[in-house]
């Protein structure tokens, strides 16, 4: 799209591969790096990161709700080129939206450096690093226009979500953090609204590229089933009704007894020495 030529890392695909690849080598050599080393707390980093997330997810929610207006943009389908000044006011809030994607790969690194190897799933890397490169493109060809819903849902989305990340840092807030089950909810929500939106445009067209509209309800369609996957591993876990008092398989057998035998016989032993 010539709207966005000269704008930063655009004009050639190579920084945005380059830095993705930087991303998934840091995370390698990172957990080698901390194999044999304590965590860091990273308290105050932490803080100040997610409230620096939350302004930036609270800044583009606003101005894409604000631009879209002004552009008399239309829900059902809206095509790259009729809203003049405001597509390229929408374009703007996009490429904040392509680069906090970036930023973002601090999310893993983080976890990196304080030993949280059980976050750092395939679905979080695969998310991480499949979006900051789909954007690239999005922001090359189709940078307004249809583009714009699912980074509206998804700006409010993270402003709970990095809210949530903040408050967590903080022992005293921890207690108040009840609704994470609930925050994986409205994520997998969102992903549902972006599949319709975007398909909404595929049933009535309006100009916006079909070969586009298919990517991305295919690429939304697998988050869903890697979030499904995930919700259903965190919270649908069945905790066990009984406690198993009998003796697991695998406890120690010497001579042919159990060891319990022994600590038994002993005791019957020291008895009758007492006696």
């Amino acid at each position: 799209d010539a709207r966005v030529r000269g704008w930063f890392l655009l004009d050639s695909y190579l920084p945005t591969f380059f830095l993705t690849g930087a991303y998934l080598l840091c995370i390698w050599l990172g957990n080698k790096f901390m194999k044999n080393r304590p965590p860091f707390s990273l308290r105050p980093h932490l803080i100040v990161y997610n409230l620096g997330i939350t302004l930036l997810s609270f800044y583009m929610l606003i101005e894409l709700i604000l631009a879209t207006w002004e552009g008399g943009y239309n829900l059902q389908c809206q095509n790259l080129h009729s809203a003049g000044e405001a597509d390229i006011r929408v374009a703007k809030v996009l490429w904040w939206y392509y680069f906090s994607k970036v930023i973002e790969f601090m999310d893993t690194i983080f976890f990196v450096l304080r030993k949280k190897s059980s976050q750092i799933t395939f679905l979080h890397v695969y998310h991480h690093a499949t979006m900051f490169n789909i954007w690239w493109c999005v922001l090359n060809w189709i940078p307004c226009g249809q583009s714009f819903f699912g980074p509206t849902l998804n700006s409010f989305i993270h402003v709970l979500m990095y809210s949530y990340y903040g408050l967590s840092v903080i022992p005293s807030m921890r207690k108040y953090l009840w609704w994470k089950k609930y925050l994986t909810q409205a994520q997998l929500i969102q992903f549902l609204l972006t599949i319709v939106h975007t398909l909404s445009a595929a049933v009535k067209p309006c100009g916006f590229p079909f070969g586009c509209l298919m990517f991305q309800s295919s690429y939304m369609a697998t988050l869903v089933i890697l979030f499904i996957n995930f919700y259903i591993k965190t919270y649908r876990k069945a905790p066990s009704r009984t406690a198993v008092k009998e003796t697991p398989v695998t406890t120690e057998i010497k001579n042919g007894f159990h060891k319990d035998y022994f600590a038994a016989a002993n005791g019957l032993q020291n008895n009758k020495k007492a006696q």
